[in-house]
């Protein structure tokens, strides 16, 4: 543990946003998963689920959470499963 007050301040700052940024991720995966499900199964309006996790894709990229390559890729394999 760090002594001194700035320091001790950054770790807190750090596990807030480390703990707010696992969240934001897990919502991504989950959405991609949910829509992934869908696609399999046939059941499930793909389209919204398709815009929510492409959204979710889109916002995880923005903060910097994942690089923007995986996010186009990520979405043109969603996209890809939607077309079918």
């Amino acid at each position: 543990m760090p002594n001194i007050e700035s320091a001790v301040k950054r770790v807190r700052t750090a596990e807030k946003s480390t703990a707010q940024n696992n969240v934001q991720k897990s919502s991504m995966r989950t959405a991609m998963k949910k829509f992934e499900k869908a696609s399999e199964t046939g059941e499930g309006n793909l389209e919204s689920l398709y815009n929510e996790a492409a959204k979710a894709i889109d916002m995880a990229a923005a903060k910097g959470l994942i690089h923007k390559n995986k996010a186009a890729r990520d979405k043109a394999r969603l996209s890809k499963k939607l077309a079918k």
